[in-house]
């Protein structure tokens, strides 16, 4: 399970015991969860992201380090870099992930990376092949295939095998949608009706009503679905492509806004049984 500090100024400074560099492609909850465990496992750890990510989610990621300098989730810090001699002294200070929005191609040149793992999780694109770019490249879920795209895959879709890691075989594709909360799907999230600047002044973990206004884009509002707690928002300001995903509504009475979510540290865990690294302090699966 997701490890949960007893406070939420909890922070880890260790040595790196793994000399390995690792590059993390896409810094969502997915890449985020797997950035937090490397890096707690003594990994020196890389996050990539888009500049001003439109990733709704961001009390489960590392995203709003890229506007605030600095973030955290479940007691590790992550700070943003401007460049490859930052990414080594926050490296060298050894308290907090660096994150960068630099071209991966310019990161691979000036740093030499031992393992990447894409973790965009594209929904709708054809995975990249980086295998030429480091020694084992690691590709998660849909679209990933070892020996044809990538080193070794790991599951990422709900069920026994999630968080498996896929030696010989293709990971599973995309099926069934999103995993219900409270009973609700698809249903629990608005999506950009085009392409503008999103604006927005409600906040993470604010009660919403079905229906109630919560920003606008390009003149039109954007409401809440349903009634709970806004789980993901959009920062304000980002700009966004039609389709993009800008809320979504938890309806639970307990909702999970901030932390590690379930299924990113299943996959966060695989990455690391992948890299056959050791238990983490406390034997946290």
């Amino acid at each position: 399970m997701p490890p949960t500090p007893k406070h939420a100024a909890d922070s880890y400074s260790h040595t790196f015991m793994d000399q390995r560099k690792v590059l993390v492609i896409g810094g969502g909850d997915v890449g985020s969860a797997i950035a937090h465990r490397l890096f707690r496992h003594g990994v020196r750890v890389l996050l990539s992201e888009r500049a001003s990510s439109p990733h709704a989610r961001r009390g489960m990621a590392f995203t709003d380090a890229l506007f605030e300098g600095r973030s955290q989730l479940a007691g590790v810090d992550a700070s943003w870099q401007p460049d490859i001699p930052g990414v080594e002294a926050c490296w060298q200070q050894r308290v907090a992930i660096p994150v960068v929005t630099l071209p991966e191609h310019l990161l691979i040149a000036g740093i030499g990376f031992d393992v990447i793992v894409e973790a965009t999780m594209r929904r709708h694109q054809e995975p990249p092949d980086l295998r030429t770019a480091a020694n084992l490249v690691i590709g998660l879920g849909p679209g990933y295939a070892p020996g044809r795209n990538c080193h070794l895959a790991i599951e990422t879709q709900w069920g026994a095998h999630m968080g498996e890691v896929l030696r010989d075989r293709p990971a599973a594709q995309r099926s069934g949608g999103p995993r219900a909360l409270g009973g609700v799907t698809r249903e629990r999230f608005a999506i950009s009706p085009c392409a503008g600047t999103w604006r927005t002044e409600c906040r993470l973990g604010e009660r919403v009503i079905a229906g109630q206004p919560v920003g606008e884009i390009a003149g039109r509002i954007v409401a809440a679905p349903i009634a709970g707690h806004l789980r993901g928002v959009a920062r304000n300001g980002v700009q966004v492509p039609a389709g993009q995903r800008l809320l979504e509504v938890d309806p639970r009475e307990e909702p999970q806004v901030f932390g590690l979510g379930e299924r990113p540290w299943a996959v966060a865990a695989g990455v690391a049984r992948a890299l056959e690294l050791p238990p983490l302090p406390g034997g946290e699966q």
